[in-house]
C-alpha cells in the first residue's frame, strides 16, 4: 500500500512542478526582456503630438509698380529749362516735374497726374524733348508695387484673388500682401502661369527686386513628428516606434511639413513614442534604451 502510495504521487509532483515552471515563464521572459533592453542601443526619443500645419504657394519673383504712368510733353520741339524733382521723389498729384522751353521763348510746366513715387526723371538740362521714345519721367501711381511671378498649374488652381500672403523683399524684409490676380492661361511650353501678389508698404521698393511670396491656400490638423523622425523606403515613409522597450516598423502617410515638422495622416497617433532621428541600422523587434529629446536639450 505505501508503495503503491509513492507511485501515485511521483505523476501528481511532475504535474506540480510543471504547473510552477509555466507560472513562472512569463516572469522570466520580462526578466529577460528587460535585460535584453538593458544591452540595446540608446535612442533618443520624441512624443508624437498633434498641430496645425499653413498649406502654402510659394510665388518667386520681381517687384513692379501696380500702375506706372509716363509724363511726357504734348508737343516736340521742346527743351528742359528746368528739372524740379529727381527719381525717389514722392509727389503728389498735381506736382510741377519740369518747365519746358519752346523755340518762341515761350516756357511748358510738365506736371502729374497723380501721386506716387518717381522711378525715372531726366538729369541733363537743356535736353530736346521728343512725343515719341522714353517718357520723361515714370510714376509709380500711388505708390502701389506687386510681386509679378509664375507658378505651376496645380498650384495656380489653389489660388483665389484676396488670399492673403507675406512677402519677402530683397533690401525690404518681410511686407503683408494679397493676391490680386491669378491667369487664367498658362504656358503652352513651361505649364506655368502668372501671379501678382500687391504688396502694403509704406517705404518706397526697388522696382526689379527680387521677392518670394508665400500665399495662405489652407490649414490642415493631424499628428507631427520632427522631419528627422521619418525614413524613405521603397514603398513609402516609415516611422520607428518604441513599444516596451523595442522598435517597432510603422508604415505612414505623410502631410504637410512646416519648420522641420512633418504632418501625419495616417499611421501614428497623439502620444505614440517615436525614434527622434530614425536610422536605418534599427530592425523590428530591435532592443532599445530611450531618452527623451526634451530632456536633451534642457
Amino acid at each position: 500500500m505505501p508503495t503503491s502510495f509513492v507511485t501515485a504521487g511521483r505523476p501528481l509532483l511532475r504535474m506540480g512542478l510543471l504547473a510552477a515552471a509555466i507560472g513562472l515563464m512569463p516572469v522570466s521572459a520580462l526578466a529577460a526582456d528587460e535585460q535584453e533592453a538593458v544591452k540595446g542601443v540608446t535612442v533618443t526619443v520624441i512624443k508624437a503630438a498633434k498641430a496645425c500645419f499653413s498649406a502654402t504657394v510659394e510665388v518667386f519673383g520681381i517687384i513692379q509698380p501696380v500702375e506706372e504712368i509716363s509724363v511726357r510733353p504734348e508737343r516736340d520741339g521742346l527743351k528742359i529749362s528746368q528739372i524740379l524733382v529727381d527719381a525717389g521723389a514722392t509727389v503728389t498729384a498735381g506736382q510741377q516735374l519740369a518747365k519746358l522751353s519752346s523755340p518762341d521763348g515761350g516756357e511748358i510746366t510738365l506736371s502729374t497726374p497723380v501721386a506716387g513715387i518717381v522711378n525715372a526723371a531726366p538729369n541733363i538740362v537743356g535736353a530736346q524733348t521728343a512725343t515719341v521714345g522714353p517718357a520723361l519721367f515714370r510714376i509709380t501711381a500711388r505708390s502701389e508695387y506687386e510681386l509679378v511671378g509664375d507658378v505651376t498649374s496645380a498650384d495656380m488652381a489653389k489660388l483665389l484673388v484676396n488670399q492673403p500672403a507675406r512677402v519677402k523683399i530683397v533690401g525690404a524684409g518681410i511686407l503683408d500682401g494679397r493676391v490680386r490676380r491669378v491667369s487664367p492661361i498658362v504656358s503652352s511650353h513651361t505649364q506655368l502661369g502668372e501671379v501678382r501678389v500687391v504688396v502694403t508698404s509704406r517705404q518706397r521698393l526697388m522696382v526689379n527686386a527680387s521677392g518670394r511670396a508665400q500665399i495662405k491656400t489652407g490649414e490642415s490638423c493631424g499628428v507631427s513628428i520632427p522631419l528627422s523622425a521619418l525614413l524613405y523606403g521603397n514603398g513609402g515613409s516609415v516611422v520607428q516606434v518604441v513599444r516596451r522597450q523595442r522598435v517597432e516598423t510603422r508604415r505612414v502617410e505623410v502631410g504637410l511639413m512646416a519648420a522641420g515638422q512633418v504632418e501625419i495622416r495616417e499611421g501614428l497617433t497623439d502620444g505614440d513614442i517615436v525614434v527622434a532621428r530614425a536610422g536605418a541600422l534599427l530592425r523590428e523587434g530591435d532592443p532599445v534604451r530611450t531618452i527623451n529629446a526634451e530632456a536633451v536639450t534642457q
